[in-house]
């Protein structure tokens, strides 16, 4: 006879998931159908200490995290006990240091929004020592052909990813110095700390997606990257282990809710998203379109290494299986909406469709969204946001649909960019995020690539990508084609013959985008 806790396990199907954003926590109960039964969520506090500094107090965020997995069972009117596993999402390069010992932090997270280091990343990239490696993997990749020495070819650091954050606090937080040389410290992005308060302080981890985020990682050669480390003198004794997306990472320590339940899954957001859109063939691609747009191909088991500015990173690790992404971003996407409505250009978000639409064209005003310089395949970091063109006959509506176009056009470029370079023939967009909700924008964005468009009915993609990749490790699914029938698709847009109205536009709008290049002085950006 079946005891009562084995009982109870192998009736328990329902899926706690938690995404980490930049702005938002959800906590998500989903069901064997990839139905959300229950959710909760919190807003995330991003503290501002100096000027360009962008910070999370690390043990708030972890009380938060508790409340959603508490309130989001309470919603889905379920017991603990029912819930079989867990899978976590999070933002990507957002990290921390602290002491092993103790379990101090040595700082708050410092997001990828954060500038502290942007000093770092010009002295760095305009450095003989990084000119020489370029230059030396030039040469190298002319005699081999190996991607991964054309990829250091191009190598170029970033504020956005981890490497010069994390070596300006290890220059300027001097107990981190000393405790990394005595091998005390342990860092880790968002991912890792989680699971680190989750678990009771028993793992060090990340998973191979979070990883091949942050600059630290090779993702040809698939380790922490000795290259990098040695180069910027970060200690590698600090970086955590790295495991496979799917499967166990530990068991939440039953004080959080009461009774201990397996992480079977950590994935990155952007990763997590295309998992859940079930963009699991070479050539599939979605579009998520919320505080930027990120266009991800998958590109099988080979990582591609871009001139371009395209990121070759991991989307999954399923024990035999290593999925690469090829992914372009256009950072200022949501950005530009919210900048837009604190001036009153509109009331609601969901109103800029039907004011595109109210007048016929954009009346020759030009708007170029560079709040945060101008990535992929432009890569310009000094780019500045300008509207161009304006009249005296300009209306709030023009200059609404011509920053409507701008994102348009933006996702057009790195279409197009990962179209020309990966020379992979690609299967329809599919597509998710909050800006996806607007209708001019998704129809418009399908005529421009002359291809279809697939609007996901599920909101919250990344939360339902680590719901899978959880329930794949805990028996929930069997295999990948069991979710293709999970994922539900809203609206599909089809192209529409526009591109005889949209030539002229379009080539006008890359003009204002050449006036937008390096606009700042280097002093300034």
């Amino acid at each position: 006879m079946m005891d009562e806790d084995n009982a109870t396990a192998s009736s328990a199907q329902y899926i706690l998931a938690v995404d980490v954003g930049t702005s938002t926590l959800r906590g998500h109960i989903y069901d064997k159908n990839g139905v959300n039964r229950g959710t909760s969520s919190k807003k995330i506090d991003i503290l501002h200490p100096k000027t360009g500094w962008a910070e999370m107090d690390p043990e708030v965020l972890f009380l938060q995290v508790k409340q959603v997995m508490q309130e989001s069972i309470r919603a889905a009117n379920i017991t603990v006990q029912q819930v079989k596993c867990m899978g976590l999402a999070t933002q990507r390069a957002t990290f921390m240091t602290w002491d092993r010992e103790t379990g101090q932090p040595f700082h708050n997270l410092i997001t990828w929004q954060d500038l502290r280091a942007s000093h770092y990343v010009r002295e760095w990239n305009r450095s003989y020592t990084l000119k020489a490696l370029n230059s030396g993997s030039k040469f190298l990749h002319v005699f081999t052909r190996k991607n991964r020495f054309l990829a250091a070819s191009v190598l170029k650091f970033m504020s956005k990813q981890v490497t010069m954050r994390l070596l300006w606090a290890l220059d300027n937080i001097p107990e981190l110095r000393k405790r990394a040389f005595e091998d005390q410290v342990m860092f880790g992005c968002i991912d890792t700390w989680l699971l680190y308060c989750l678990t009771g302080k028993k793992v060090h981890v990340t998973d191979y997606s979070n990883a091949s985020c942050t600059g630290l990682y090779d993702p040809f050669q698939v380790e922490w990257s000795k290259i990098v480390c040695n180069m910027v003198n970060i200690p590698m004794s600090i970086l955590p282990e790295v495991k496979d997306t799917s499967g166990l990472f530990g068991q939440v320590h039953p004080d959080i809710l009461g009774q201990s339940i397996p992480i079977t899954a950590s994935v990155a957001d952007q990763q997590g998203a295309m998992f859940g859109q079930c963009c699991f063939e070479v050539g599939d691609i979605k579009c998520t379109m919320g505080t930027g747009t990120f266009i991800d191909l998958n590109t099988g088991n080979k990582p591609h290494a871009s001139v371009a500015g395209l990121y070759p990173i991991i989307g999954w690790k399923i024990k035999d299986e290593l999925t690469y992404l090829a992914e372009g971003l256009a950072a200022d996407t949501g950005i530009t909406l919210d900048w837009a409505k604190s001036l009153g250009f509109f009331d609601d978000v969901t109103e800029t469709a039907n004011i595109a639409n109210s007048v016929e064209d954009s009346a020759g005003v030009c708007f170029v969204p560079a709040f945060s310089g101008l990535q992929a395949p432009i890569n310009d970091d000094r780019a500045a946001t300008s509207i161009i063109g304006l009249t005296p006959n300009a209306t709030k509506a023009h200059i609404v649909r011509a920053m409507l176009e701008s994102l348009a056009f933006r996702f057009k470029v790195l279409y197009e960019t990962v179209l020309v370079e990966t020379k992979i023939p690609l299967s329809y967009v599919r597509a998710d995020g909050g800006v996806c909700s607007n209708d001019f924008i998704m129809q418009l964005m399908s005529s421009l690539v002359n291809t279809s468009i697939d609007r996901s009915k599920q909101p919250d993609m990344t939360s339902l990508g680590a719901a899978f990749l959880a329930g794949l490790a805990a028996g929930v699914w069997e295999n990948k084609e069991q979710l293709l029938h999970l994922r539900k698709s809203s609206r599909v847009f089809e192209p529409q013959s526009v591109w005889s109205q949209y030539k002229d536009i379009y080539r006008q709008w890359e003009r204002a985008v050449t006036r937008s290049l390096q606009w700042y002085r280097e002093a300034d950006s």
